[in-house]
């Protein structure tokens, strides 16, 4: 069942919150060890919040106030190991960092279970949240639920796993280059990354670029309205919310597609057949759905990886970490918080400038066309340790490390910068070619047009049929 049948079954007493909680850890416990999509399991925890919703629904019924049902009413999530969750330790995915419970929810934690959600725990995820793969040291790496020996992306890897492998009906990811998209493509679900501003409790004090969201990741369009309507002030939301709105038919769309990439020039890449396959399905589900699709070329300006990954990794340089326990950090973020350490104030500045002036221009390109089409992924899912070293090593240099990263996934990056909303739709998951990996394409719209996506997307899972979960 979906985030949405279980919120209308809930609500009308066909199943308790309890019964549900139980049933989604029951499949964690059966599988997590196979996955690695879960750090924690606050299991006991779980089924008290979800004794309390049953409490709640109980005096609500008796009084005759059920509509007062909080809207994610005993609906089972769980965060990324990088939110605060009060009682519950938050690692960022670091042995650096002295693992302690938080002492209360962080904003995204707390708008979500006073919706009403239930936690169920915390997912795995790269360290600090860096990197398009979610393995660390301090536990097993999070895997694909399609193909165990492949990881299931990142930064929201674990969060993405476990929504694909039915251990969670829907989660919240963030997303501060590509980290829900990521992990959305290469688990076959849809992530989307909300525009810039539009989720105040995904926000983050020390991004000076404002790069990074809170958005959902779910295995189809209506699951992802409801939690979007959670997580997004009543007065920012289109007339009646998002999940009234998913199903209806937008208007013929002149959408534009392009394999263009602000990584290209510092990063050659060359795109896969399977997401150039991906791309030409998802051109002929949005043809078939009666919009226009035409080729487009869009330029960007070569200084954009320098001045990127300067903002990206301002804030590694500043994390709490003791000298002594540095050498515990993984080769990739000791080298990005050496160099970040070594940046002035001025260089950060300046690159978050440039930044604003390469939003202008980029904007103004997408400006021509409805939506901006590209594939989510140059390559299917890559296999765990592929760009951090086989075996989870750590040998591979931190640079080619980064390289592998920008050439996986070079389409997603400048929507952050461009605060614009963006979607990863499957258009191939396993069920549709046996023994394949899952693809998508990603949709990128203009300012406020998180209810166009996610019409997009129901219209592109009537064509094609929604996600299978994997066996």
């Amino acid at each position: 069942m979906g985030a949405v049948e279980l919120r209308d079954g809930l609500a009308a007493g066909d199943m308790s919150a309890r019964e549900v909680a139980t049933h989604f850890l029951s499949r964690i416990a059966a599988r997590n060890h196979l996955l690695g999509a879960f750090v924690t399991v606050t299991a006991e925890q779980a089924l008290l919040d979800a004794g309390e919703a049953d409490a709640l629904h109980a005096r609500l019924r008796r009084e005759g106030r059920l509509p007062g049902l909080p809207p994610l009413h005993g609906i089972p999530l769980a965060f990324k190991d990088l939110t605060d969750v009060a009682g519950v330790v938050t690692t960022h995915g670091s042995a650096a960092l002295e693992h302690k419970p938080a002492p209360a929810d962080g904003a995204l934690a707390a708008a979500l279970k006073g919706a009403g959600a239930v936690s169920l725990g915390k997912t795995q995820v790269p360290e600090f949240g860096l990197t398009a793969y979610s393995e660390n040291r301090i536990a097993p790496p999070s895997r694909n639920p399609h193909a165990l020996s492949r990881s299931s992306g990142g930064s929201s890897g674990g969060s993405a796993a476990a929504v694909a492998a039915g251990f969670l009906p829907f989660a919240p990811g963030s997303d501060g280059g590509g980290s829900i998209r990521i992990p959305a493509a290469a688990c076959g679900i849809l992530g989307l990354k909300p525009g810039r501003g539009l989720v105040p409790a995904g926000e983050s004090p020390g991004d000076a670029a404002r790069l990074v969201v809170a958005g959902p990741l779910a295995r189809n369009a209506a699951d992802t309205a409801l939690m979007l309507d959670a997580l997004v002030p009543r007065e920012a939301q289109p007339d009646g919310g998002y999940l009234a709105g998913v199903r209806r038919e937008p208007q013929r769309l002149r959408i534009g597609v392009s394999l263009d990439s602000p990584w290209s020039g510092a990063f050659p890449f060359d795109t896969s057949a399977e997401a150039l396959a991906g791309l030409d399905r998802g051109i002929a589900l949005l043809e078939a759905a009666g919009h226009a699709v035409f080729e487009t070329e869009v330029r960007y300006d070569n200084r954009y990886p320098d001045a990127f990954t300067a903002a990206w990794t301002a804030g590694v340089g500043s994390a709490r970490i003791l000298p002594q326990r540095e050498a515990l950090l993984t080769p990739l973020t000791r080298t990005f918080r050496k160099r970040a350490q070594q940046r002035s104030a001025r260089k950060v500045a300046e690159a978050v400038a440039f930044l604003r002036g390469f939003t202008q221009e980029t904007v103004a390109q997408y400006g021509q066309w409805d939506v901006i089409l590209t594939p989510s992924l140059a390559q299917t899912a890559r296999p765990v340790g592929w760009f951090s070293g086989a075996g989870g090593s750590w040998d591979c240099d931190p640079d080619d490390d980064y390289r592998r990263q920008c050439e996986f996934a070079p389409w997603s990056s400048m929507v952050n910068v461009c605060g614009l909303p963006a979607v990863s739709i499957p258009v191939n998951v396993p069920a549709d070619a046996p023994g394949e990996l899952p693809t998508g394409i990603q949709l990128i719209g203009k300012a406020g047009s998180e209810l166009l996506l996610l019409q997009l997307a129901a219209q592109l899972e009537e064509q094609r049929g929604a996600p299978v979960l994997p066996v």
